[in-house]
């Protein structure tokens, strides 16, 4: 393939970062407003718990059908 010397395509490549800057900027917003959320609505306030309560002990036996 041969490039030509016009300049169309460094002119093509300008336009498409007219539109890719502006929408990385807006999905970096999207994620620092998601990210604000969930530590305001308390996703983040206990990571311990879930971790250790799948090895806690059950102290009740399920229910068994006799048929």
């Amino acid at each position: 393939m041969r490039c030509d010397s016009t300049g169309s395509n460094k002119e093509t490549i300008m336009s498409i970062l007219y539109v890719l800057i502006p929408l990385a900027l807006i999905l970096l917003g999207v994620a620092v407003w998601a990210f604000f959320w969930a530590v305001g609505s308390g996703q983040f306030d206990d990571l311990d718990t879930p971790a250790v309560r799948i090895v806690m002990d059950d102290d009740t036996k399920p229910d068994q059908d006799e048929s």
